[in-house]
């Protein structure tokens, strides 16, 4: 068997996959954003799609997470069909999700914006929101403190109070992770977080993300900075106009030629 066809071969963990995609098909206008796509990915790894922009990576996060309904396709969870269910359905079922275009409450406190996560896991009365009980504080309070906790792990614990439109761009996109895993996630996608960040704050995101895979958080992530993909990835989708391309680990994709034509026949390193 070549390399190339080794590459091809699904992981073998022994296991069902966490995430299992398949044959997924999505068209904008007759254009074929994603087109006959599957991909398993093992229960605590760390699974990187690549690809050159107009790829339909973004895309293909969106289908998996429910912002998108496909066209034909599945895809499960755990073994759970995800396929009809809306995504804040899918978030209690353990898949969170960053955005490319950071999404957080400017006007709201950074310490607020982590609280704002945990919504979706509150077990209280519903009278209780209106009128503040026991239940309520204690909740509050929980929150509270878990939401300190996920900052502290990001850095941020000096800018509790700081209004999230204030942060730098960098910290904002800490910030975003850091409301995403208030979701308590099994299942994390991250689409382009190391976008705009520099080089320290690369290093900090890359060990974070191995961080959480320890943990036991299986992380999908899409991302253009290569040197993070090969650095923290243990297994890489490559798609190119919608299709897939490639998959192997990183030193498979950094040799395949076909991987390096997409790039315009750049080397990747």
């Amino acid at each position: 068997m070549t390399e190339a066809a080794a590459a091809e071969r699904p992981v073998a963990t022994g296991t069902a996959p966490l995430l299992r995609a398949q044959n997924l098909h999505k068209s904008f206008g007759g254009v074929h954003a994603v087109f006959d796509i599957s991909l398993d990915v093992p229960t605590g790894s760390i699974f990187a799609i690549i690809g050159p922009n107009g790829a339909g990576k973004s895309t293909l996060l969106n289908l998996i997470s429910g912002i998108y309904q496909p066209d034909s396709g599945s895809v499960a969870l755990d073994g759970q069909d995800l396929s009809s269910m809306r995504a804040h359905r899918r978030v209690r079922l353990g898949l969170a999700r960053t955005f490319q275009k950071i999404r957080l409450f400017k006007q709201l406190s950074v310490l607020d914006n982590v609280i704002a996560g945990f919504h979706v896991h509150h077990k209280i009365p519903a009278w209780q929101y209106v009128i503040h009980g026991k239940d309520f504080a204690r909740d509050r309070q929980h929150c509270r403190e878990e939401a300190m906790r996920l900052l502290d792990f990001f850095g941020m614990s000096a800018r509790l109070n700081v209004f999230a439109g204030e942060l730098s761009y960098g910290e904002q996109r800490m910030l975003e992770l850091a409301r995403s895993l208030a979701t308590k996630p099994r299942l994390l996608l991250v689409d382009e977080p190391a976008a705009g960040l520099n080089a320290a704050e690369v290093d900090v995101l890359l060990d974070r993300i191995r961080t959480l895979r320890g943990r036991g958080i299986t992380v999908v992530i899409v991302e253009h900075n290569m040197d993070l993909v090969m650095n923290v990835a243990d297994r890489i989708m490559v798609m190119d106009y919608g299709r897939h391309l490639f998959q192997g680990t990183p030193s498979e994709v950094q040799k395949n030629p076909a991987v390096i034509a997409a790039y315009l026949g750049g080397e990747l390193s």
